[in-house]
């Protein structure tokens, strides 16, 4: 699939490139997608809830009533989960949701999110640029050039850029994510990716192992 490269103008440059269809050509397996995406989502939950249980709570553990004769229940002390302020039964604890996700699965989950993008034209291929200096009104005059304001952007780079990362950071839709970084997730969240000509590579060089 052979897709024009475009500037920062929106013009074309003349030059085209070839999208390796191993990568951006292949049959999409949605059960891979739906794993590296509920992988990385599980990534992101700090897991930090935390109830209280009756052992942790502060309380007397003075025994609130005979065992016997009280014609009722029998009580144990004011901790008890039954009662108001009480512990918690089997309440959240810390612990970390990650999990394990072998690296051929999630080759394949990114190679099967840039086909999706492919087919539905939704990847840009502009040549490689950078800010002297941070410029919002620079990514959203390159945005209204190449059509595509108003829409989700992933701007995929070969390597860090701060000030064109600082350019995107107040816009609300875009996003800035480094060539070797690209997840599925970022992927699919998009509804238009731009990538830079050096990015290609580095994806291909990556994907292609």
């Amino acid at each position: 699939m052979e897709v024009s490269v475009l500037n920062i103008k929106g013009q074309e440059t003349g030059r085209k490139v070839t999208l390796n269809e191993a990568i951006f050509g292949i049959e999409p397996n949605d059960h891979v997608i739906y794993l590296d995406v509920k992988q990385y989502m599980a990534n992101q939950r700090q897991g930090n809830a935390k109830s209280k249980e009756r052992s942790e709570i502060s309380g007397s553990t003075r025994k609130l009533g005979r065992q016997k004769g009280g014609g009722g229940a029998r009580h144990g002390d004011i901790n008890s989960p039954l009662l108001r302020g009480g512990g918690r039964v089997f309440g959240p604890k810390p612990r970390d949701y990650s999990f394990k996700l072998n690296k051929k699965v999630k080759q394949l989950a990114r190679k099967s999110a840039l086909s999706y993008k492919a087919q539905e034209n939704a990847v840009l291929v502009l040549e490689d640029f950078a800010f002297d200096a941070p410029k919002t009104k620079e990514m959203v005059n390159i945005a209204k050039n190449l059509k595509v304001d108003g829409k989700k952007l992933l701007f995929v780079l070969p390597d860090a850029n701060k000030n064109v990362y600082l350019s995107a950071r107040n816009l609300q839709g875009t996003d800035v994510i480094e060539a070797a970084k690209v997840n599925t997730y970022k992927i699919l969240d998009a509804d238009v990716l731009v990538i830079t000509e050096k990015s290609l590579e580095t994806i291909d060089g990556i994907l292609n192992k």
